[in-house]
């Protein structure tokens, strides 16, 4: 996976394809799904949401381009994969879920894995952020919005990027924002397809 699907289509961060090679996939996934683990897709994981692709993983967390020292803001934490990819490049990872139920199932992987340790898993709305614990250095959305949720934008800290997939059901891109110098800029770093921001 790390050398076909990340280090072959053009991820070069060191540290995120080191993580993605030490964190078990399958760890994260329904025994069900686990045949697909190292598959270049998403995966279900119930209650109507997947585990992203290996690749969208790994380009999410280069495009915020951690040094290893950022509190990141995740949105969508599903199954708890990415949180755990995002722990191991980043100094603390506050994962939101919508979904009870993948809340309870993320803190379990990443208890398990013993990938928990500097993450901290909300159960709430991310598209409202985390306003208790911004602001962030770096935030990860996991969902597309059909515009970028103005609370997300408030909760970046100056100098930080927000790496969110923008656009209708079909038709997203994944855009990279950020902040510096009270201006907002954002570039396109590839076109998606992820579940509905809710």
């Amino acid at each position: 996976m790390v050398e076909r699907q990340l280090r072959g289509r053009g991820i070069y961060d060191e540290r995120v394809l080191a993580a993605m090679l030490e964190i078990p996939r399958e760890e994260f996934m329904p025994e069900s799904s686990r045949k697909f683990a190292y598959a270049d897709d998403p995966a279900p994981i119930g209650y109507g949401q997947t585990i992203s692709q290996p690749y969208m993983v790994a380009l999410m967390a280069q495009c915020l381009e951690l040094e290893g020292t950022e509190t990141v803001l995740e949105v969508g934490g599903g199954c708890g994969y990415h949180a755990a990819v995002l722990a191991a490049v980043a100094a603390r990872v506050i994962s939101m879920e919508l979904i009870p139920e993948l809340a309870e199932m993320a803190q379990q992987n990443l208890e398990k894995t013993g990938r928990g340790g500097n993450v901290l898993v909300v159960c709430g709305d991310g598209a409202q952020g985390c306003p208790a614990l911004a602001p962030f250095e770096a935030i990860s959305v996991a969902a597309a919005a059909e515009e970028v949720p103005p609370a997300l934008l408030e909760q970046l800290k100056e100098g930080g990027r927000l790496v969110i997939p923008v656009g209708g059901a079909w038709d997203q891109e994944l855009r990279v924002i950020h902040k510096q110098g009270g201006e907002i800029t954002s570039r396109v770093a590839t076109y998606c397809r992820f579940v509905p921001l809710r």
